[in-house]
């Protein structure tokens, strides 16, 4: 396969609307509730924590396959896949090009290139997350963190987390925002599960 077509395929993996579907499941529009983001955070919220969970599972797991299917197969070019995968979550043909924040399928390339780098992440972000029950914040330290340290197994691998962090940091614009200003919202994860196990 071409380099334009793995490309093309990354891109079309990562830009099925799992969080979009998941919360469609349960009868909600996700981009007309909550932050509007079509995430697995904002259907963590709105919807509850297995349809959250099932979200970020699958789209996690959309950028996963290809650039674990391009990594096996063409070596080097496994990194244009990763990050043409998580354009695809970003920026998905399907919803008018209007996705989520690029977390959970940055996660998924981290598991497909070198899980180390993907076991560090909930290290890091989950007792940030329920410390704080700031998912945006221990997302933005989690993957800027794992962006430079990445460069200790491969400068490949260290300029591809490093772009995916910032990219992610850009979407997350509005919360960085919300953070300065002390307005952000929090999410206790904790309470969102046993809510749904009651």
């Amino acid at each position: 396969m071409s380099l334009i077509l793995w490309i093309i395929f990354g891109y079309l993996c990562g830009s099925i609307p799992f969080s979009y579907i998941m919360a469609k499941i349960k009868g909600i529009d996700i981009t007309k509730v909550g932050s509007g983001n079509v995430g697995g955070t904002n259907v963590l919220r709105s919807a509850g924590a297995l349809p959250g969970i099932l979200s970020m599972v699958l789209d996690a797991t959309k950028a996963f396959c290809p650039t674990f299917l391009a990594f096996k197969f063409s070596g080097s070019i496994a990194y244009l896949v990763a990050l043409a995968a998580v354009l695809g979550h970003l920026f998905p043909i399907w919803l008018r090009f209007k996705g989520g924040k690029g977390v959970a399928s940055t996660v998924g390339t981290y598991f497909a290139l070198n899980p180390t780098i993907g076991w560090l992440f909930f290290m890091i972000w989950l007792p940030i997350t329920l410390i704080t029950k700031y998912v945006s914040l221990a997302s933005i330290v989690t993957l800027t963190i794992l962006g430079f340290v990445s460069f200790l197994f491969s400068k490949e691998l260290g300029i591809l987390n490093l772009t995916l962090a910032g990219l992610s940091v850009y979407m997350h614009k509005a919360n960085i925002q919300r953070l300065i200003n002390g307005n952000e919202r929090k999410t206790d994860i904790i309470e969102i599960i046993k809510k749904s196990v009651r």
